[in-house]
């Protein structure tokens, strides 16, 4: 009983050592992922016109979303038209690339399209994706609610039979 013991005591040792050196590793390794995205933060000028308009569009649809949850034709509209947005967003970077002098004071908008994936199809998504849970929801409620009238007109149709 004691070998048994001391052989459950080692492995825990060993298992709690595993748990720390894993948490180590995974904590130091998104030290460089927060120093990028705090790097990304300060390199851009929140106050031009231009990306308080955009931040503007993305919480103007978002409530729209919010407003129009209950209208499912509309959300379909909305949803589409993030998603034509997300679809547009390569050539929107191309165009906006070459015409940055115009409107920005610096040329956010690499080759890669980083930037504008994030401040353009990141929230464009999200929202996306708010519609597509909320369609589900309203979906299995109208699945309950067709269920519960088929339930209740084969209950008439027996009360039918059995006068």
């Amino acid at each position: 009983m004691e070998e048994i013991r001391s052989t459950m005591e080692d492995h825990m040792n060993q298992m709690a050592d595993l748990i720390q050196k894993i948490s180590g590793e995974l904590r130091s390794s998104f030290a460089p992922a927060r120093d990028n995205f705090i790097g990304f933060f300060h390199a851009i000028d929140w106050k031009e016109p231009w990306l308080m308009g955009l931040l503007g569009f993305h919480f103007l649809l978002l409530v729209m979303f919010l407003f129009t949850r209950k209208n499912v034709n509309f959300q379909m509209c909305l949803f589409l038209l993030a998603l034509s947005g997300v679809f547009l967003a390569e050539r929107l970077n191309r165009f906006l690339g070459n015409h940055w002098q115009s409107f920005a004071t610096q040329n956010y908008f690499d080759p890669l399209g980083v930037f504008l994936s994030v401040l353009w199809s990141g929230p464009l998504l999200i929202i996306a994706m708010l519609i597509l849970v909320n369609t589900l929801f309203s979906l299995c409620h109208l699945i309950v609610r067709w269920k519960r009238a088929e339930l209740k007109h084969r209950a008439r149709l027996a009360e039918k039979k059995t006068e």
